[in-house]
């Protein structure tokens, strides 16, 4: 069965659902308001569902599970937009769909242009299938906080200057904003952490498995994390620092597992 009409239909949802998030927020007067977000996030989903249909017949096999590189960024970017869709049913927070709707359409498409193999084989122990469930959980929600953290430096900047356009008016409250960032770091921090404690229930010889950069960045990440939780605790850190300091951790997070990932895969083809 060809995937290509689901690949372009998945792609198609994502994009249009984001191209009616970006309109809302140049256009805060549109009518009906209700109707258009529900037909906004009905896209998502819709997306959303069909990338699900994509993932599986990439990823399950009888060999195992493959996780070569773009069918990782493509469950990654799966895990994103449905924590995304998901809390945008209680929350404020789909208009960061504007920036992470974009990127999942991208990441379905490479993963139909590239296809690679990368299994965990049905041999793998439930505590490393454990520790990549949880990664991507962590990941997901840290990957969702440093879009938020672009949107608080954005809507910060524009209020600093007081021209607030109708972009940044139809944002949730400033306050609003930052506590929606540190509600996403403090859980991802807590997946983050069971992530890399499962992690190291299997790791024997780090050297070996070529792990080493994977697991230093990904403690770092941690520790910068953990830092500004303990700085929004103590020291009631937010603004800029709280934005600096998310984006770093974030970029460190993503080094520690794709960077590795795409080095080992696509530059020395070796099994990631």
């Amino acid at each position: 069965m060809s995937t290509t009409p689901i690949v372009f239909a998945s792609i198609g949802a994502y994009l249009s659902s984001a191209g009616l998030l970006g309109w809302r927020l140049f256009n805060r007067d549109a009518e009906p308001a209700h109707l258009l977000r529900q037909i906004t996030l009905g896209l998502g989903f819709l997306g959303l569902l069909l990338h699900t249909l994509l993932l599986y017949q990439a990823i399950f096999s009888q060999a195992g599970l493959n996780l070569a590189f773009f069918n990782a960024l493509s469950l990654a970017s799966w895990t994103v937009v449905a924590s995304l869709l998901i809390s945008s049913l209680s929350k404020p927070i789909e208009n960061l769909g504007v920036v992470i709707l974009p990127i999942a359409a991208a990441t379905v498409l490479l993963d139909q242009l590239y296809p690679g193999v990368g299994f965990m084989g049905e041999e793998a122990s439930w505590i490393l299938k454990l520790h990549v469930l949880l990664s991507m959980l962590a990941y997901s929600l840290l990957t969702l906080a440093a879009a938020q953290a672009v949107l608080l430096a954005v809507q910060d900047s524009y209020l600093r200057r007081r021209k607030p356009n109708g972009f940044i008016r139809a944002l949730p409250p400033l306050m609003t904003m930052e506590a929606l960032l540190f509600e996403m770091i403090g859980i991802g921090f807590v997946l983050l952490t069971l992530a890399l404690l499962s992690g190291f229930a299997f790791l024997d010889n780090m050297f070996a498995q070529h792990l080493v950069h994977k697991t230093v960045l990904s403690v770092l990440a941690w520790l910068v994390f953990g830092g500004l939780l303990v700085g929004r605790r103590f020291w009631g850190w937010r603004g800029q620092k709280a934005i600096r300091w998310t984006l770093g951790g974030f970029l460190l997070l993503i080094l520690a597992y794709f960077g590795s990932k795409f080095v080992l895969e696509l530059v020395l083809q070796r099994g990631g």
